[in-house]
């Protein structure tokens, strides 16, 4: 299993538990889980509705990509812990990251 917390936009901490090679991304098991995420691209990195801040955990997460990068560009608060959650494969790397649904967006 592969374990995670979410913040939510109220700043409530939720811990997910999902099983390894689930083929999803991090935006999907968000969704799955309830949150009000829009994600109106459905995972194409086109809208940054997924928006996320990477709270503890970041130097485990793979680099993001160019077009990653250029989405998060055109966001007005973003940091350099911002990564958008479509882009982030469920996968060992998440283990044990805390992970802020970004409360500025939409």
């Amino acid at each position: 299993m592969i374990n995670f917390t979410v913040i939510d936009r109220d700043g409530a901490g939720k811990l997910i538990e999902v099983p390894e090679g689930i083929n999803l991304n991090l935006m999907e098991v968000l969704k799955a889980s309830e949150y009000d995420i829009l994600a109106t691209c459905g995972g194409m990195a086109l809208c940054a509705t997924c928006q996320i801040e990477v709270i503890r955990g970041l130097e485990n997460l793979k680099p993001a990509e160019d077009n990653e990068l250029n989405m998060l560009d055109t966001l007005p608060n973003v940091s350099i812990d911002s990564r958008l959650a479509c882009q982030l494969s469920v996968s060992e790397q998440l283990e044990g990251i805390i992970v802020k649904i970004n409360s500025d967006l939409f």
